[in-house]
């Protein structure tokens, strides 16, 4: 018998598959998991242990990060946040609730503006390079920012997200030639189509690794991952510098008088989508009780 740790790359009908170093081993949850209501998730870090023979078990599951309700995800680096200069229009309020999301879930956001073939996404970029989120313009004929993000993501547990025909199928087939993704329709690795049993998986590719998340929308980060109205602040990073310096302790920084953030709005040192986005957030949780997000 001996111990290793691993990362947990797939969770399948109550079989776990984690990686110790270049070796993947079929493990079973220990029922004491079960018992206090939490169990392995694809993403954690387990210590196993693995006998001369039988089964290997995961016996115990290493302090998280993070871990996102749905899907079934945890210890995310980064969370890739993909939009369109056209064919959609990129949607503000959509993408800025998904930075707030991956703030306040310890998860880095990352922007990348697709289609700057089609029309530049310069003055998109800019506003979240203003708001300190690392950005990158993907297209087709711009090789070195894709390699820059690819070299940004080494070593990092990352999940891809954007609405339908932002081009995340095309940016991952471009990054990760060998999932075989193709445009559009469903992949080998990355999509198991609609009506088929949906697995969150983990997958290394050239020092990545890249988290299969069938299912995976917007519309799940907006439904199950709602910020305390007293958190949301810290969510946005290009407000840190002005909290703590309004007239009163208690300012939301939506109308508030002295508010110190609006002052920074009206200088330009906040763009204005931010902040609307900020406040449309904050009006649709500021009458909801803390014990009701949870």
């Amino acid at each position: 018998m001996k111990e290793m740790t691993g990362l947990l790359m797939k969770s399948i009908g109550g079989f776990y598959y984690v990686r110790c170093g270049q070796n993947e081993y079929e493990c079973k949850a220990r029922g004491s998991f079960r018992k206090k209501g939490g169990s392995p998730v694809v993403g954690d870090r387990v210590r196993i242990s693995v006998p001369d023979d039988g089964f290997c078990a995961i016996e115990e599951i290493l302090p998280r990060k993070n871990k996102l309700r749905r899907p079934a995800l945890c210890n995310i680096d980064t969370l890739v946040i993909v939009c369109s200069t056209v064919d959609p229009q990129p949607n503000f309020a959509v993408i800025d609730k998904m930075t707030a999301a991956a703030v306040n879930n310890r998860m880095e956001p990352v922007i990348v503006v697709s289609k700057n073939d089609l029309q530049s996404g310069e003055k998109v970029a800019q506003i979240y390079r203003h708001a300190g989120l690392e950005t990158f313009c993907c297209d087709p004929e711009n090789d070195g920012e894709t390699r820059r993000l690819l070299l940004f993501l080494q070593g990092k547990v990352t999940a891809f997200i954007g609405n339908s025909g932002v081009g995340k199928s095309t940016l991952l087939n471009r990054l990760f030639p060998s999932l075989s993704l193709q445009t559009g329709q469903i992949s080998e690795k990355l999509g198991r189509g609609r009506h088929t049993t949906r697995v969150v998986e983990l997958f290394e590719i050239n020092g990545c690794f890249v988290a299969d998340t069938p299912g995976f929308s917007t519309v799940d980060l907006q439904r199950y991952e709602m910020i305390d109205k007293e958190q949301l602040q810290y969510c946005f990073p290009e407000f840190e510098p002005y909290l703590g310096q309004c007239q009163f302790t208690s300012c939301a920084h939506v109308c508030d008088k002295g508010c110190r953030v609006l002052q920074a709005l009206a200088d330009g040192d906040i763009e204005k989508t931010r902040h609307d986005s900020y406040v449309a957030m904050y009006n649709e949780v500021k009458d909801i009780k803390h014990w009701q997000l949870k």
